[in-house]
């Protein structure tokens, strides 16, 4: 893999940008898509010109834009930042990319025999997909908390609410960049949105407090970026309202985690039981089944997820609560 800035004049309109070769085959809504939070996200954008990210960086905000180049077998990466934060953007795309990110075990003839031909099929069909590591705690905590204990379509109504309310106009919005991309609020804004207007998001006590809770240590949460990540994940579930589920979910964004399962999920576990044996299982259940690729579980159930395997209909759907009348 190589790393190479573009030639001078190429981005004119951008304050920073590279060009990056991922060495191989590389699929770039595969990879960054686990980062949207629905397609109505409002920090994320993808058109016909690229994959557009906006956020805040030490820096100061920036807006990314990504682009793939060249044949499908050793395509090339364009990336171009605006603001404050471009440069910092820019430095944390290979990482962001997957840079990291080693599938060379998990691709040995010898371990694809120890896996489930649905799984070794979606591999095959998939070899340009990425785990990426944004690096970004706050980012991905936050809107993880709000998907706690309810369900996805609540958990994104309230994070774009708060997002429209709150979050602020991306460097270059309506000239560069899409004119609804906007930047995630800092730790200091989210701590200052008042009580009601978590309510009118739709977010519970419970949620709200968890936010503003482990967002007053942001500074301490940012340095777990550093650290491994099992590492993170432990010491994120040593803040008050952070256990098992939220750290992986977190780890698996902002550290690439190839192994990180989310235990306590609502659907994860019937699912993944139900692709491997054709039965639900709990989660004790699925860690069983999981425990022969120990140290690539994600990368399995991403397989799985990648397979086009639908569960089937086990029972009532999880009720959408609104908190928002009450």
């Amino acid at each position: 893999m190589t790393t190479a800035k573009l030639p001078a004049g190429v981005p004119a309109a951008a304050d920073a940008s590279l060009r990056w070769h991922p060495g191989g085959p590389f699929d770039l809504l595969q990879t960054l898509g686990t980062l949207r939070r629905g397609h109505g996200d409002p920090s994320i954008r993808v058109t016909a010109d690229g994959f557009w990210m906006a956020f805040t960086t030490a820096a100061g905000p920036a807006t990314l834009r990504l682009a793939s180049a060249g044949p499908a077998a050793a395509p090339w990466i364009e990336a171009r930042a605006w603001g404050p934060g471009a440069a910092a953007a820019i430095e944390a795309v290979p990482r962001m990319l997957g840079r990291d990110d080693d599938w060379t075990a998990f691709d040995e003839p010898g371990f694809h025999a120890t896996l489930p031909r649905m799984v070794v099929e979606a591999r095959r069909r998939n070899p340009a997909v990425r785990l990426p590591a944004t690096g970004r705690m706050v980012d991905s905590l936050v809107p993880t908390v709000l998907e706690q204990k309810v369900t996805v379509i609540e958990a994104r109504r309230g994070y774009r609410y708060l997002m429209y309310r709150f979050g602020t106009a991306a460097p270059g919005a309506g000239t560069v960049a899409p004119a609804n991309l906007l930047v995630q609020p800092t730790p200091e804004q989210w701590l200052r949105i008042p009580s009601w207007e978590w309510h009118k998001a739709g977010v519970g006590p419970q949620r709200s407090d968890t936010v503003m809770r482990v967002l007053r240590s942001a500074a301490a949460l940012e340095r777990l970026a550093a650290l491994p990540a099992a590492e993170a994940a432990a010491k994120l579930q040593t803040l008050p309202g952070i256990g098992v589920w939220t750290a992986a979910e977190v780890v698996q964004r902002t550290h690439g985690c190839p192994d990180s399962i989310a235990v306590g999920d609502y659907h994860l576990a019937a699912y993944v039981g139900a692709a491997l044996t054709g039965r639900r299982t709990d989660d004790a259940g699925m860690l069983r089944l999981l425990a022969p690729w120990a140290g690539h579980r994600q990368r399995v159930v991403r397989m799985i997820g990648l397979s086009g395997f639908r569960k089937p209909v086990f029972g009532p759907r999880m009720t959408i609560q609104d908190h928002r009348g009450h």
